[in-house]
């Protein structure tokens, strides 16, 4: 409803001012005019269609400014806000002397024109200088943090918002990962991601509904647990699918991404977002294995070749042993000789250990016995 009101303002605008502005023209155009009034509805028409497009193009900058202050956080949009002030002050301060002064007829009228471009220009420079350092405020309101002396100094940076995706919230782990302050700042969730879930909830699948569930009382659990931090972000982007929305979210308010998905890993990178993908946090805090390793292991397959076996370690790392597929179910001493890392995990290849020690035999006692 406010995007049609604002369109026919503007057109209705647009068209006074053509209506009205035909007395502006020169008198020796009016004089040679036969007909004046038809120059005055044409006038009006040209106004209206400038009109509309003046129109258009404020509605698309409010609904841009609409997104940004939505997805804000609280301190930026603050900071911000006292430097457009702070800017316009400035400028109309400067104006004053200016249009005070007595000009010449033609040259009085740059004085609006002048006003207009001192005020955006002051106005743009505030708030840039604002986004920039506004972090020094904090001094102003807590003085006697030294959080707040560190982060306007520059020393501390200040935590980025963590951005959960569907896969993080179903995976169940992130709830370790807060609890042992791995992730630092607020946690935001966006209104798809629960949309999703909600979806996943009441599907007839099984699996699907487990995990909807599964998810949604997470988030009610981080809810209880952390209140206020756990931010809820109500935003309608336009998009595909979740995977585009939270794209959409994480370049509006600079967050990082958390995400179990490779694929929507690789994206966020392509388009220079900060994004934590849990899969190649979990495999960097796996303990190394070096090849001489002795392990402990239980067969619990056959391999791909025809003499292989194949066991985990604790942490879920595949281990593939040469010549123990006859000994699946059994549990082995085995010594590593190699890994493999790949994109999406870690093998480890092994051997058997031979405990065998070779005796010497009684010819080789002879012969080592004999000076000769």
């Amino acid at each position: 409803m406010v995007d049609p009101l604002i369109l026919l303002l503007f057109m209705a605008s647009g068209a006074a001012a053509g209506w009205m502005g035909v007395h502006l023209l020169p008198a020796e155009l009016l004089d040679e005019t036969t007909n004046a009034e038809g120059v005055r509805w044409v006038l009006t028409g040209f106004g209206s269609f400038f009109g509309l497009i003046a129109g258009l193009v404020f509605q698309r900058l409010r609904q841009r400014l609409m997104q940004q202050v939505r997805t804000m956080p609280t301190d930026l949009l603050i900071s911000r806000a006292v430097g457009l002030i702070l800017g316009l002050l400035v400028a109309n301060l400067l104006l004053a002397p200016v249009l005070l002064l007595p000009l010449p007829g033609g040259v009085s009228l740059l004085k609006p024109l002048i006003a207009i471009l001192s005020n955006v220009f002051f106005g743009v420079l505030g708030t840039n200088l604002a986004e920039v350092h506004g972090r020094t405020l904090l001094r102003l309101f807590n003085p006697a943090s030294t959080e707040a002396l560190l982060v306007a100094d520059g020393v501390l940076t200040p935590a980025s918002a963590k951005i959960l995706d569907t896969s993080v919230i179903i995976d169940g782990r992130i709830r370790g990962m807060l609890a042992c302050g791995l992730l630092e700042g607020q946690v935001i969730v966006a209104q798809s991601v629960i949309d999703e879930m909600q979806q996943l909830a009441d599907s007839t699948n099984v699996e699907k509904r487990a995990k909807g569930r599964r998810g949604l009382k997470l988030l009610k659990d981080l809810r209880e647990t952390y209140g206020r931090r756990l931010v809820i972000n109500s935003t309608r982007y336009d998009g595909e699918g979740t995977d585009d929305r939270l794209l959409q979210l994480a370049a509006d308010t600079r967050g990082t991404l958390v995400t179990a998905d490779f694929n929507l890993a690789q994206v966020a990178e392509v388009k220079e977002l900060k994004v934590m993908n849990l899969s190649e946090l979990v495999i960097a805090l796996r303990p190394e294995v070096q090849p001489g390793d002795e392990l402990s292991l239980k067969i619990v397959r056959e391999g791909k070749e025809e003499s292989q076996g194949v066991g985990y370690l604790d942490d879920g790392t595949m281990v593939v042993v040469q010549d123990a597929r006859a000994l699946i179910g059994q549990r082995k001493p085995v010594v590593v000789t190699g890994a493999l890392q790949t994109p999406t995990g870690r093998m480890v290849f092994a051997r058997l250990e031979d405990r065998r020690k070779s005796k010497p035999t009684k010819t080789a006692e002879r012969r080592s016995a004999d000076p000769r």
